[in-house]
């Protein structure tokens, strides 16, 4: 995964030089980059807490599950220069946004989108090398899982973004992270790596996972 360090921050390589995509700071060297806020991007949160096991190559497909404005999904634009982004968001209003967005990028395809019901959406996008899901919701890990079977490739890697108070407001979060994770286990996914979010995100970890059948 192309990321660089930039004085103890990340960035990533600018696809479309000169343009900010949600007021975030460009630093003009030989090339362009821009930094990658951790406190508005999950990802980028897991990536300064040490996450190794995603390598999203230049020409990754990837099917990114609740897409919001595109924050996240912008910088791994930026990564994936010869691939695609299927980004699947389920508000109109936001996925307004996404669309303005996917007009200064060609690598992202906007879909609005149920990401708990993937088949409405299997037509319009190809089997996918990386699934990576931040839908803060109850069935979070289900309709992860759902997607991984469905439209990842038979390698496919996950990566699963888990807000814990989401889930459930009452458990500790480490007994949701726990419980979340049985699930995946059971469903025949291997988890390969665990990185929470402290202190960019409170109560959130991130899983790397994998099919393990």
């Amino acid at each position: 995964m192309k990321v660089y360090l930039k004085d103890g921050q990340i960035a990533t390589k600018n696809l479309t030089p000169g343009i900010s995509v949600y007021g975030e700071e460009l630093i003009q060297e030989k090339e362009e980059y821009r930094i990658w806020n951790p406190r508005r991007s999950k990802l980028a949160a897991a990536l300064l807490n040490g996450l190794e096991n995603l390598d999203i190559s230049e020409d990754a497909k990837v099917l990114y599950l609740g897409a919001s404005t595109g924050t996240t999904v912008s910088h791994i634009s930026d990564i994936v220069t010869d691939g695609r982004i299927y980004a699947v968001e389920f508000s109109p209003t936001t996925a307004k946004k996404l669309v303005r967005l996917a007009r200064q990028r060609t690598n992202i395809a906007p879909i609005l989108g149920d990401a708990t019901k993937p088949k409405n959406y299997l037509n319009i996008t190809e089997k996918t090398d990386i699934v990576y899901c931040d839908v803060a919701q109850p069935t979070q890990s289900q309709l992860f899982m759902k997607n991984m079977n469905l439209i990842g490739k038979d390698d496919v890697i996950g990566a699963l973004m888990i807000k814990a108070r989401s889930i459930d407001v009452v458990q500790k979060p480490k007994k949701i992270f726990k419980e979340e994770e049985r699930k995946l286990r059971e469903k025949g996914f291997k988890i390969i790596e665990k990185v929470k979010l402290e202190p960019y995100e409170k109560d959130h970890i991130a899983f790397v996972v994998e099919k393990n059948f």
